[in-house]
Protein backbone atom coordinates (compact mmCIF):
# COMPACT_ATOMS: atom_id res chain seq x y z
CA UNK A 1 0.00 0.00 0.00
CA UNK A 2 0.68 3.71 -0.21
CA UNK A 3 1.66 5.68 2.48
CA UNK A 4 0.14 8.91 3.59
CA UNK A 5 3.47 10.60 2.69
CA UNK A 6 3.47 9.05 -0.59
CA UNK A 7 0.41 10.00 -1.81
CA UNK A 8 1.28 13.31 -1.10
CA UNK A 9 4.36 13.30 -3.17
CA UNK A 10 3.61 11.55 -5.95
CA UNK A 11 0.04 13.32 -6.35
CA UNK A 12 0.60 14.55 -9.52
CA UNK A 13 1.43 11.38 -11.21
CA UNK A 14 -1.62 9.40 -9.20
CA UNK A 15 -3.65 11.80 -11.39
CA UNK A 16 -2.18 10.64 -14.76
CA UNK A 17 -2.31 6.78 -14.24
CA UNK A 18 -4.10 6.35 -10.30
CA UNK A 19 -2.97 5.18 -7.38
CA UNK A 20 -2.73 1.67 -9.16
CA UNK A 21 -0.22 2.50 -11.59
CA UNK A 22 1.86 4.44 -8.70
CA UNK A 23 1.81 1.07 -6.68
CA UNK A 24 3.45 -1.04 -9.91
CA UNK A 25 5.95 1.45 -9.57
CA UNK A 26 6.68 1.23 -6.33
CA UNK A 27 6.42 -2.89 -6.93
CA UNK A 28 9.06 -2.55 -9.42
CA UNK A 29 12.66 -3.70 -9.77
CA UNK A 30 15.11 -2.22 -12.44
CA UNK A 31 18.42 -3.04 -13.23
CA UNK A 32 20.02 0.06 -14.20
CA UNK A 33 23.47 -0.80 -15.59
CA UNK A 34 26.14 1.89 -15.88
CA UNK A 35 26.39 4.98 -13.12
CA UNK A 36 27.75 7.44 -15.44
CA UNK A 37 26.60 9.99 -18.09
CA UNK A 38 23.20 8.29 -18.98
CA UNK A 39 22.97 6.33 -16.01
CA UNK A 40 23.13 9.33 -13.10
CA UNK A 41 19.79 11.37 -14.61
CA UNK A 42 18.32 8.29 -15.46
CA UNK A 43 18.32 6.70 -11.86
CA UNK A 44 17.34 10.04 -10.25
CA UNK A 45 14.17 10.18 -12.33
CA UNK A 46 13.10 6.81 -11.60
CA UNK A 47 13.53 7.20 -8.00
CA UNK A 48 11.75 10.49 -7.55
CA UNK A 49 9.20 8.68 -9.72
CA UNK A 50 9.03 6.51 -6.58
CA UNK A 51 9.95 3.06 -8.42
CA UNK A 52 10.54 1.22 -5.70
CA UNK A 53 13.61 -1.28 -6.28
CA UNK A 54 16.71 0.27 -8.22
CA UNK A 55 19.82 -2.14 -8.12
CA UNK A 56 22.82 -0.22 -10.01
CA UNK A 57 26.08 -1.80 -11.23
CA UNK A 58 29.04 0.11 -12.31
CA UNK A 59 32.62 -0.26 -11.96
CA UNK A 60 34.39 3.19 -12.13
CA UNK A 61 34.67 5.57 -9.02
CA UNK A 62 34.38 9.21 -9.85
CA UNK A 63 37.14 11.39 -12.11
CA UNK A 64 36.99 15.35 -12.08
CA UNK A 65 36.62 14.96 -16.10
CA UNK A 66 33.14 13.45 -15.03
CA UNK A 67 31.52 16.54 -13.59
CA UNK A 68 30.23 17.91 -16.63
CA UNK A 69 27.70 15.54 -17.26
CA UNK A 70 27.22 13.13 -14.60
CA UNK A 71 25.24 14.90 -12.62
CA UNK A 72 24.74 12.78 -9.76
CA UNK A 73 28.89 13.10 -9.33
CA UNK A 74 29.92 16.40 -6.95
CA UNK A 75 32.89 17.69 -6.53
CA UNK A 76 33.32 16.25 -3.17
CA UNK A 77 32.93 12.45 -4.61
CA UNK A 78 36.18 12.44 -6.90
CA UNK A 79 37.76 9.38 -5.91
CA UNK A 80 34.69 7.33 -4.61
CA UNK A 81 32.82 4.59 -5.93
CA UNK A 82 30.19 5.94 -8.66
CA UNK A 83 27.38 3.40 -7.04
CA UNK A 84 28.56 4.21 -3.82
CA UNK A 85 27.82 8.29 -4.66
CA UNK A 86 24.72 8.16 -6.49
CA UNK A 87 23.35 5.59 -3.84
CA UNK A 88 23.47 8.67 -1.37
CA UNK A 89 22.02 10.96 -3.71
CA UNK A 90 18.90 8.86 -4.12
CA UNK A 91 18.30 7.80 -0.29
CA UNK A 92 18.28 11.95 0.04
CA UNK A 93 16.07 12.26 -2.69
CA UNK A 94 13.55 9.64 -1.99
CA UNK A 95 13.74 7.89 1.56
CA UNK A 96 11.22 5.40 0.18
CA UNK A 97 13.10 3.55 -2.40
CA UNK A 98 15.29 0.48 -1.91
CA UNK A 99 18.78 1.30 -3.86
CA UNK A 100 20.98 -1.43 -3.97
CA UNK A 101 24.46 -0.90 -5.67
CA UNK A 102 27.40 -3.17 -6.85
CA UNK A 103 30.75 -1.71 -7.92
CA UNK A 104 32.12 -4.25 -10.29
CA UNK A 105 32.51 -5.27 -14.02
CA UNK A 106 29.74 -6.31 -15.71
CA UNK A 107 30.42 -9.60 -17.58
CA UNK A 108 29.38 -12.99 -18.55
CA UNK A 109 30.14 -14.10 -15.12
CA UNK A 110 27.84 -12.33 -13.10
CA UNK A 111 25.06 -10.55 -15.62
CA UNK A 112 22.27 -12.76 -15.02
CA UNK A 113 23.05 -12.67 -10.66
CA UNK A 114 22.78 -8.93 -11.34
CA UNK A 115 20.02 -8.72 -13.26
CA UNK A 116 18.39 -11.31 -11.20
CA UNK A 117 14.71 -10.96 -11.33
CA UNK A 118 14.58 -7.48 -12.30
CA UNK A 119 11.21 -6.14 -14.15
CA UNK A 120 12.91 -4.46 -16.93
CA UNK A 121 16.82 -3.79 -17.69
CA UNK A 122 18.54 -0.17 -18.71
CA UNK A 123 21.19 0.28 -20.74
CA UNK A 124 23.04 3.16 -19.54
CA UNK A 125 26.75 1.98 -20.56
CA UNK A 126 29.48 3.39 -22.54
CA UNK A 127 30.49 0.05 -24.16
CA UNK A 128 28.97 -2.49 -26.98
CA UNK A 129 30.35 -5.17 -25.31
CA UNK A 130 28.17 -5.01 -22.23
CA UNK A 131 25.49 -3.83 -24.28
CA UNK A 132 25.53 -7.61 -26.11
CA UNK A 133 25.40 -9.19 -22.98
CA UNK A 134 22.77 -7.24 -21.89
CA UNK A 135 20.82 -8.13 -25.06
CA UNK A 136 21.67 -11.37 -24.70
CA UNK A 137 20.71 -12.07 -20.85
CA UNK A 138 16.75 -10.03 -21.41
CA UNK A 139 16.23 -12.52 -24.21
CA UNK A 140 17.55 -15.43 -22.01
CA UNK A 141 14.82 -14.32 -19.17
CA UNK A 142 12.11 -12.29 -21.16
CA UNK A 143 13.16 -8.93 -19.79
CA UNK A 144 12.48 -5.67 -21.72
CA UNK A 145 15.99 -3.98 -22.18
CA UNK A 146 15.75 -0.33 -22.89
CA UNK A 147 18.71 1.05 -25.03
CA UNK A 148 20.34 4.29 -24.92
CA UNK A 149 23.87 5.63 -26.27
CA UNK A 150 25.66 8.87 -26.95
CA UNK A 151 28.26 10.66 -28.58
CA UNK A 152 29.02 14.74 -28.97
CA UNK A 153 25.59 16.14 -29.29
CA UNK A 154 23.91 13.64 -30.68
CA UNK A 155 22.41 10.20 -29.17
CA UNK A 156 19.66 7.24 -29.59
CA UNK A 157 17.57 5.10 -27.84
CA UNK A 158 14.99 1.88 -28.34
CA UNK A 159 13.25 -0.33 -25.99
CA UNK A 160 13.30 -4.18 -27.08
CA UNK A 161 10.91 -6.54 -25.86
CA UNK A 162 12.02 -10.19 -26.06
CA UNK A 163 10.25 -12.41 -29.18
CA UNK A 164 8.11 -9.45 -29.79
CA UNK A 165 10.52 -6.77 -31.47
CA UNK A 166 13.87 -6.16 -33.05
CA UNK A 167 16.90 -6.93 -30.48
CA UNK A 168 19.85 -4.81 -30.12
CA UNK A 169 21.70 -7.64 -32.56
CA UNK A 170 19.18 -6.84 -34.89
CA UNK A 171 19.60 -3.11 -35.54
CA UNK A 172 23.77 -3.11 -34.72
CA UNK A 173 24.76 -6.32 -35.97
CA UNK A 174 28.55 -5.72 -35.04
CA UNK A 175 30.21 -2.84 -32.35
CA UNK A 176 31.55 0.06 -33.85
CA UNK A 177 35.48 0.56 -33.17
CA UNK A 178 36.10 1.55 -29.53
CA UNK A 179 37.31 4.72 -28.50
CA UNK A 180 37.19 7.66 -26.60
CA UNK A 181 34.72 9.64 -27.38
CA UNK A 182 33.81 13.50 -26.96
CA UNK A 183 30.26 14.27 -25.06
CA UNK A 184 28.55 17.65 -24.07
CA UNK A 185 26.75 16.58 -20.65
CA UNK A 186 23.40 17.60 -21.97
CA UNK A 187 23.50 15.23 -24.57
CA UNK A 188 23.07 12.09 -22.12
CA UNK A 189 20.60 14.17 -20.26
CA UNK A 190 18.26 14.08 -23.44
CA UNK A 191 18.54 10.31 -23.97
CA UNK A 192 18.39 9.51 -20.71
CA UNK A 193 15.18 11.23 -20.19
CA UNK A 194 13.61 9.13 -23.30
CA UNK A 195 14.86 6.18 -21.29
CA UNK A 196 13.45 6.85 -18.11
CA UNK A 197 10.46 7.35 -19.72
CA UNK A 198 10.03 4.33 -21.18
CA UNK A 199 11.13 2.73 -18.38
CA UNK A 200 7.71 4.28 -16.55
CA UNK A 201 5.38 3.99 -19.76
CA UNK A 202 6.14 0.38 -19.56
CA UNK A 203 5.48 -0.36 -15.58
CA UNK A 204 2.75 1.33 -15.62
CA UNK A 205 0.98 0.04 -18.74
CA UNK A 206 0.51 3.51 -20.83
CA UNK A 207 1.44 4.83 -23.98
CA UNK A 208 3.42 3.53 -27.31
CA UNK A 209 6.94 2.43 -26.48
CA UNK A 210 10.21 2.06 -28.93
CA UNK A 211 9.48 -0.95 -29.92
CA UNK A 212 11.00 -1.63 -33.62
CA UNK A 213 11.77 2.04 -33.63
CA UNK A 214 15.39 3.47 -33.28
CA UNK A 215 15.09 7.12 -32.18
CA UNK A 216 17.58 9.52 -32.98
CA UNK A 217 18.75 13.01 -31.87
CA UNK A 218 21.00 15.58 -33.38
CA UNK A 219 21.45 18.27 -30.67
CA UNK A 220 23.54 20.53 -33.55
CA UNK A 221 20.27 20.74 -35.19
CA UNK A 222 17.93 20.29 -31.97
CA UNK A 223 16.08 17.51 -34.57
CA UNK A 224 14.60 14.30 -33.43
CA UNK A 225 13.54 11.18 -35.55
CA UNK A 226 12.81 7.48 -35.51
CA UNK A 227 14.05 4.90 -37.42
CA UNK A 228 11.62 2.22 -38.29
CA UNK A 229 13.73 -1.32 -37.17
CA UNK A 230 12.73 -5.11 -37.81
CA UNK A 231 13.89 -8.20 -36.70
CA UNK A 232 16.57 -9.79 -38.81
CA UNK A 233 15.94 -13.64 -39.75
CA UNK A 234 19.42 -14.00 -39.30
CA UNK A 235 19.89 -12.85 -35.66
CA UNK A 236 21.90 -15.11 -33.40
CA UNK A 237 19.96 -13.63 -30.63
CA UNK A 238 16.05 -13.65 -31.66
CA UNK A 239 16.56 -16.46 -33.92
CA UNK A 240 17.88 -18.37 -30.87
CA UNK A 241 15.30 -17.27 -28.38
CA UNK A 242 13.46 -20.72 -27.58
CA UNK A 243 17.25 -22.41 -27.01
CA UNK A 244 18.24 -19.08 -25.21
CA UNK A 245 14.92 -19.82 -22.72
CA UNK A 246 15.43 -23.79 -22.20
Amino acid sequence: MLGKEELERYSRQIMLFGEDGQKRLKDAKVFIAGAGGLGCPIVLYLAVAGVGHLRIADRDSVESSNLNRQVLHWESDIGREKVLSVEDKLQAANPHINVETFHLTIDESNIRELVGDADIIVDAMDNYPVRYLLNQVAHEKGIPLIHGAIRGFDGQAMTIIPGESACFNCVFPSPPPTEVFPVVGVTPGIIAMIQANEVIKYLVGTGELLTNRLLIWNGLYSEMETLKVSRRKDCKVCCNIGKLQE
